[in-house]
């Protein structure tokens, strides 16, 4: 089905961007999927696709593995944008088996439960700490004053990033994280570009230096992989790290501000949430569902698939919208409404398939460590201001919540 004129749907209207949802219930009405002419483009915005896109092997992150971009029918990505496309091409979120199971398996090990476990302490004392001087101060920026410093600290800590130099982090992710949006700006491939080589620089002196001495951290382990089948390149390295420092954090960061602005507006959850903390681990799906970080997912037709009787043909785009899925009636009774104690809550916002957000586990730690503070230090939190609402579409964020403690 193509997208007629009319559609809400417009990735570029503040309106749009504020609130998508009622335009995704639009989408859905539609059809199964929905042809959009303005990113070249075929929207799926029902769940069950979603779900099973994620899964199947004919759709792939990359062509390269298997196709030129003659071959595929696309243009070879301009020059100027080249070292981004070096940094972000070699991550293992942009690659296909075998490339990404080479590279994935090697990460996984920084990312088994036991991992995970060991971080609690280090994870809950920072957010205590950090909520701590929030509360010292009668309130704040909940987005730099907690939901910022925690993941990137976190993440910072297991790749071996000294603390000196991790105030260069959050802008150089922003810049590079401008270039998912939907057709960006030249301004902001400009920026990406600038800080993709800004930060690989930084981190080949970095595995560099850990060549010479390592430590206890991942970019050491890494370089210290014997194992022919899993040896990384200086490259992968280099873009596993940023690739890590990126996700790491974002999804984490805009999770915790969309949440605590989806309670604010929503007081009669706040206050059951308040009144038991063993809500915690459901309220933190439910969260990530009812505003979701990453609204969209892109993935190339590798061999034609069919939707509802629409052939897609190898060499289109599909783009799977997240939060849309997550709010399928058909799987979620009442999306709309913000339920904390939600039990049956398969939302897809770590997404699925064998690009599974690696570092789920540990975002989940961070989201209950930050809420479990806040709860606990900061008990009449309140807004202090409406927030503004960043620009884009794809990683849906705040400019900042302004909060005080009364």
């Amino acid at each position: 089905m193509s997208g007629p004129v009319d559609l809400a749907f417009d990735p570029w209207d503040p309106a749009f961007v504020a609130d998508p949802y009622p335009a995704y219930a639009e989408l859905r009405a539609r059809g199964r999927v929905v042809r959009y002419e303005p990113t070249d483009q075929w929207l799926v915005p029902h769940h069950a696709d979603v779900s099973a896109l994620l899964r199947d092997r004919r759709l792939g992150r990359t062509y390269q593995h298997r196709f030129s971009h003659e071959e595929f029918g696309r243009s070879e990505p301009p020059a100027a944008h080249e070292p981004f496309r070096t940094l972000n091409d070699h991550g293992m979120l942009d690659l296909e088996p075998p490339d990404h199971t080479r590279i994935r398996r090697l990460v996984s090990k920084a990312f088994t439960p036991r991992t995970v476990e060991r971080l609690k302490p280090y994870v809950r004392g920072l957010a205590d700490e950090l909520v701590g001087g929030l509360v010292r101060d009668g309130g704040g920026d909940l987005l730099t004053d907690v939901a910022e410093p925690l993941p990137v600290a976190v993440i910072a800590e297991m790749l071996g990033i000294p603390e000196a130099d991790r105030g260069q982090l959050r802008p150089w992710s922003a810049a590079i994280c401008g270039m998912y949006e939907l057709n960006p700006a030249e301004d902001t491939a400009a920026r990406a570009v600038r800080a993709s080589v800004e930060f690989s620089e930084y981190l080949r002196e970095l595995i560099a230096e850990r060549r010479g001495r390592p430590g206890d951290d991942l970019i050491s382990g890494l370089i210290a992989a014997h194992d022919e089948d899993d040896r990384l390149t200086e490259q992968e390295m280099i873009s596993t790290a940023v690739l890590l420092l990126n996700a790491g954090h974002e999804a984490t960061v805009n999770a915790t501000v969309n949440g605590w602005w989806a309670l604010f507006r929503n007081p009669a959850q706040l206050a059951a949430l308040r009144a038991d903390h063993s809500l915690i681990p459901t309220a933190i799906e439910e969260l990530m569902r009812y505003d979701t970080p990453l609204q969209l997912f892109e993935r190339w037709v590798l061999d034609d698939i069919e939707i509802d009787g629409t052939v897609i043909p190898r060499g289109a785009e599909i783009a799977m919208l997240f939060g849309s899925a997550n709010h399928d009636p058909a799987v979620f009774p009442d999306p709309t409404r913000l339920d904390l104690a939600r039990a049956d809550n398969p939302h897809i916002s770590f997404s699925a398939g064998i690009h599974y957000c690696i570092g789920a586990p540990l975002a989940r730690l961070e989201l209950a460590a930050s809420m479990t503070a806040l709860l606990n230090r900061a008990p009449t939190l309140t807004l202090a201001k409406d927030p503004a609402r960043k620009p884009n579409f794809v990683i849906r964020g705040l400019e900042g919540l302004s909060v005080e403690v009364r």
